[in-house]
């Protein structure tokens, strides 16, 4: 009997510790963070000349050639989502990563982070297709080149996973880096130095010029591969 007797004891004191269930499941929050707030610059810090301005919810660039940067973390296997859209048919900015540290002036985030371009003519400029919107910047060549013209909205999914760098825009594929891939030898003093980028690294939005106007309304990152 006394056998039994500690065995109901052990299963009422189960019974006891286990979690009840009360007829609804609450999910762990999602692992994400609007970095723009829609209202102001709260968090960001510029370097460089011109600035980055917020107008009915939208920021764009005021003069350049400038680096509006998140300050105070670096960020590794995340995913940033930005929407955004040119001002004119066709406008230049760009959206850094990986900047190794926090930076002081415009250039240094240029030729040690990774620049994923905006500009969907780079021919009128002179440049070719690892210039296009979407490619790691004079370093990838596109698979697609699914950017739509201003003013038009367009998406841009940037995935950062180890040294794996995958950017869509509008849901498509345009590059896939791996740190090591080969890349052309430069060919301009303003393009990138060549070589590895940290795993982690600080995240930023370029005014590119005061004739060259992109707006994003939404910029935010998911955490996590």
């Amino acid at each position: 009997m006394k056998y039994r007797t500690h065995y109901l004891i052990g299963v009422a004191l189960l019974l006891a510790a286990a979690p009840r269930f009360t007829g609804s499941r609450t999910e762990p929050p999602p692992q994400s963070k609007q970095l723009f707030n829609g209202k102001d610059l709260t968090g960001w810090k510029h370097v460089g000349p011109g600035s980055m301005v917020v107008e009915g919810g939208l920021m764009h660039g005021a003069g350049g050639m400038g680096l509006l940067y998140w300050a105070g973390e670096k960020f590794g296997d995340c995913t940033f989502h930005l929407v955004y859209r040119m001002k004119d048919e066709n406008d230049n900015s760009g959206v850094f990563i990986r900047i190794p540290i926090e930076p002081r002036e415009e250039w240094m985030p240029v030729h040690y982070g990774y620049e994923v371009q905006i500009d969907n003519h780079p021919e009128r400029s002179k440049e070719d297709d690892y210039h296009i919107t979407g490619t790691l910047y004079s370093l990838t060549k596109p698979l697609a080149k699914p950017g739509k013209p201003g003013p038009q909205w367009n998406t841009m999914d940037i995935t950062l996973d180890g040294p794996r760098t995958i950017v869509m825009v509008n849901g498509v594929k345009v590059t896939d880096y791996r740190e090591g891939d080969p890349v052309p030898e430069r060919k301009f003093d303003f393009e990138p130095q060549r070589g590895r980028r940290p795993d982690q690294g600080y995240f930023g939005i370029q005014n590119h010029s005061k004739d060259d106007i992109v707006y994003f309304k939404e910029i935010s990152v998911k955490y996590g591969k």
